[in-house]
């Protein structure tokens, strides 16, 4: 059996392969943007609020001083965006931006790929959400029963820590080769396929992989093409 055919379970990220971050906050990124009378744009202001958050998320898993999760990593990052992009807010622009979370909608092709994944594979979410977030998001916003959920607050680090990837796969009583970790972002499927996992490279961005001796087993531009490429009718 090749190393494909012993995967019985697919484990998604969440916040970019399966629900369309940038144009979900767009709308009230642009709002805060007019009311300031700035130039930039929402496309601009939310690629610089992701790059911070990614860097408060790593600095979290160095400085060992305490996990402080997805939601307040965002509310840092966008604080430190907004002070260095030089746009003038208070409390409540904030409070306004970060409701956008509440209010993310999934890619198009995510839950019909998903209702495909499904008919071979068991699908359990390993998100880098806050646990008490996750039901929410996933019940409102993305409308799919998945087989489980599994948070990074059980362990304390974001992904890509091997610690999250060793993690899951003890709670789903499987070794790490029988998962495959599908994700839109580069790092994750390394630090997937560090800890034992095979790997989904969703590119919906267009980006370049990660240089590195762990790569991808297969790489779709969404769901629909990996549930061809991984034969599921």
């Amino acid at each position: 059996m090749n190393a494909l055919g012993m995967v019985h379970t697919l484990t998604f990220d969440l916040f970019g392969t399966v629900l369309d971050l940038g144009g979900s906050h767009a709308p009230r990124l642009g709002e805060f943007l007019t009311s300031k009378g700035s130039q930039l744009t929402a496309e601009l202001l939310w690629d610089r609020w992701r790059a911070r958050q990614r860097i408060e998320q790593f600095q979290d898993n160095l400085f060992h001083a305490g996990h402080f999760g997805y939601l307040d990593s965002s509310r840092r990052a966008l604080t430190y965006t907004l002070r260095a992009s030089a746009l003038p807010f208070d409390d409540e622009d904030v409070r306004r931006i970060m409701e956008g979370w509440n209010e993310l909608d999934p890619f198009p092709d995510a839950v019909p790929g998903l209702e495909r994944l499904r008919s071979k594979f068991k699908l359990v979410v390993l998100s880098n959400g806050d646990r008490d977030y996750l039901p929410q998001v996933i019940s409102s916003r993305i409308c799919h029963e998945f087989d489980g959920v599994i948070s990074v607050d059980d362990v304390g680090a974001f992904k890509p820590s091997p610690q999250v990837y060793r993690y899951a796969a003890r709670i789903l009583k499987t070794e790490p080769c029988e998962l495959m970790m599908v994700s839109a972002h580069s790092f994750d499927s390394v630090g997937a396929r560090a800890s034992g996992y095979r790997a989904a490279y969703v590119n919906r961005y267009d980006l370049p992989y990660d240089e590195s001796p762990y790569g991808f087993d297969v790489q779709v531009c969404d769901f629909l093409e990996l549930a061809a490429q991984l034969g599921c009718t």
